[in-house]
């Protein structure tokens, strides 16, 4: 807390100092002296889809730095993204790894021992396409996807995407994008250092870890869980056990972003020890969905505004008993964890919550306060509608009718008169994946491609490329847009279990993907992650070759590896899979079509190759599974 206030102090300091570039424009140093600096406003010589070439010029005396910040934002600062120049004078400055169709602001500046100089400001926006030379001058990101020797706490500078679980995502004003998860981290390196850990970025490659955006646990918690014991006529809990789960971050308006987070008190309900005890014969204790505010995620300093809902049962306040721990009957009908928080195009506000148990629940928020549109009545009734009228919500999702069922961490966005409900399935360890559905209303009915209500299509699945170990775990995932039409999927993903090292599953790496939609509608993610890969045009020509082919049809705890598969320049599949099938590739639109299935295809990097390079890759949906594709 102390560095984040020094930081605003040295913010605002540098604010009050800026000084426009003239002959004129001096500083007086603390003995007297006047030392003259002259900044000229900065000059664009070239821009591209990823990188700008600028001029600038300076000169005085007394400066020890200079160069040019950047930001989306208007007015950058030094605590923005910067470029040192290596002398004063006239000197060119090149800016690499910038997000295509973007409006950039960008100033000269120069340090003093006294005072920071800022030029006039100027604007740029980069090519929404590609050169070839872009594309020739383009770096693979360097950092390591086996991070375990920087996982510790005391490296967190370095970990860029390491240690995220559970992420969500929010484009915020000042151009960043915030990252927030679960406290989950290899080696519980996040324990003791507060809850909902924070990283920024500005090109969606380079992350800047920033902390806890909650250090302490809201008393509220502990409070409401022992009033309701006490209805149920249960002793109250002393010894409480904490976890801290999948927040959901959105823009409310310019001014104000709120944070649906999830704490599960992991207790008995019968006797309130802790589930680490001896079991007790009931079901573990609610979880609790509160929300934050905050003015400005730069800061990360939120306000806590208290509880939106809590675990629910249908089973009344007394039927809590489990006859064993292989009982899946569950007790609670919804769990209170996982909210996404959807603002529709109409302007209503709704919570979408839920995990494993009887499936997701929807319920109206006061666009004002953040809460239940609704005051909340017991968390208890005799029936689903009995919840429904106590204003916890609606059920708009179930995978079947257990009540312990392999689904968690709901996403909703609305794109072209849909809304598409993104979705976790199955346990972590490796059989983990993202399945889809959608709706044209925000409370269901959701149907798969088929029109099913009760399967959803994969969208992610465990897989394994050529050349390196694979990837299990990608689900729980953030969905969200640049504000110029690019969407993009973030989550976790892990080592496979059986990957040698020390506990290698729990090695979770962030991984942002491009999404790109269909003619019919659907979306579909980008098998490699996203890397800022210059999109020069793709022609016919580079689709001919061979490809490594990937089926993600569903099969549970299952990695799903690559086959060849080859297109020849005759239109035809000359092997794999789907030999004897014919293709056809539309540059206008990026779409391969190959025995009948259309996929996306984009320049993306290939990750498993040594060194890193960048390949063309696609992505396509038939029936209810996606294809994943990368050349050779």
């Amino acid at each position: 807390m102390i560095m984040k206030n020094l930081k605003n102090i040295f913010l605002a300091f540098g604010a009050s100092m800026v000084l426009f570039a003239c002959s004129s424009d001096v500083e007086s140093t603390s003995n007297g002296e006047n030392i003259p600096v002259n900044l000229a406003t900065p000059q664009v010589t070239s821009t591209s889809q990823t990188r700008a070439s600028i001029t600038m010029t300076v000169s005085g005396s007394g400066i020890f730095r200079t160069g040019l910040c950047y930001a989306t934002k208007a007015n950058p600062t030094i605590y923005d993204k910067d470029v040192r120049a290596s002398k004063k004078g006239n000197v060119t400055l090149s800016l690499s790894g910038l997000l295509p169709n973007t409006e950039y602001h960008a100033r000269a500046y120069a340090m003093t021992d006294a005072n920071t100089f800022y030029s006039d400001e100027i604007t740029f926006k980069t090519s929404s396409s590609a050169s070839k030379t872009d594309l020739e001058e383009w770096t693979a990101p360097s950092y390591a996807d086996d991070y375990r020797s920087i996982s510790s706490w005391s490296s967190n500078n370095l970990w860029n995407l390491a240690n995220v679980h559970d992420p969500t995502v929010v484009l915020a004003e000042d151009g960043y994008y915030y990252m927030y998860q679960t406290d989950a981290s290899y080696g519980n390196a996040h324990d003791g250092h507060g809850h909902f850990h924070a990283r920024r970025s500005q090109n969606l490659v380079d992350w800047e870890f920033l902390g806890a955006s909650m250090n302490t646990i809201p008393g509220w918690i502990l409070e409401k869980a022992n009033a309701y014991r006490e209805q149920m006529g249960l002793v109250p809990i002393t010894n409480p056990q904490y976890g801290y789960w999948a927040p959901c971050v959105r823009k409310v308006r310019n001014g104000l972003y709120r944070m649906y987070y999830s704490i599960v008190l992991d207790n008995y309900i019968k006797t309130g020890a802790p589930a680490t005890t001896a079991f007790d014969g009931s079901w573990g204790e609610r979880a609790f969905i509160g929300m934050m505010e905050t003015s400005d995620p730069a800061s990360n300093i939120w306000e806590d505004k208290g509880m939106v809902v809590c675990s629910s049962s249908d089973k009344g306040r007394d039927g809590w008993a489990r006859s064993s721990e292989k009982d899946w009957n569950a007790y609670f009908y919804f769990n209170a964890i996982d909210p996404a928080f959807v603002i529709t195009p109409e302007g209503q506000h709704w919570l979408i919550y839920g995990s494993w148990h009887s499936g997701f629940a929807a319920v109206e928020l006061d666009p004002e306060t953040g809460l239940t549109k609704q005051p909340l009545g017991d968390p208890w009734a005799t029936s689903p509608a009995g919840l429904a009228t106590n204003g916890y919500g609606k059920r708009i999702w179930s995978r079947g009718s257990s009540r312990w069922q392999g689904s968690e961490g709901p996403e909703i966005v609305y794109h072209d008169g849909y809304y598409y409900l993104f979705m976790a399935c199955d346990g972590l360890d490796i059989p983990y994946h993202t399945r889809i559905a959608r709706s044209r209303t925000i409370d269901g009915t959701y149907t798969t491609i088929t029109g099913s209500s009760t399967t959803a299509t994969v969208l992610t699945h465990p897989y394994k490329f050529s050349g390196n170990q694979g990837w299990v775990g990608i689900a729980h995932c953030a969905v969200f847009e640049d504000g110029n039409g690019n969407w993009y999927y973030c989550s976790q993903q892990r080592f496979p279990k059986d990957y040698p090292g020390n506990a290698s599953n729990a090695v979770m790496l962030g991984g942002v993907r491009s999404i790109k939609w269909l003619s019919n509608g659907w979306p579909v993610v980008m098998p490699e992650r996203y890397a800022a890969v210059p999109q020069v045009e793709i022609t016919e020509d580079e689709i001919v070759g061979t490809w490594e082919h990937i089926d993600l049809g569903y099969r549970a705890s299952v990695m799903k590896e690559s086959g060849t598969m080859t297109f020849s320049a005759d239109g035809k599949i000359t092997d794999g899979i789907w030999k004897n099938g014919s293709w056809s590739f539309d540059p206008q639109t990026n779409t391969l079509t190959a025995n009948g299935v259309e996929m996306k295809v984009q320049r993306e990097c290939d990750w498993e190759a040594v060194p890193r390079r960048h390949t063309l890759v696609y992505s396509g949906i038939n029936q209810d599974k996606s294809y994943w594709g990368k050349k050779k």
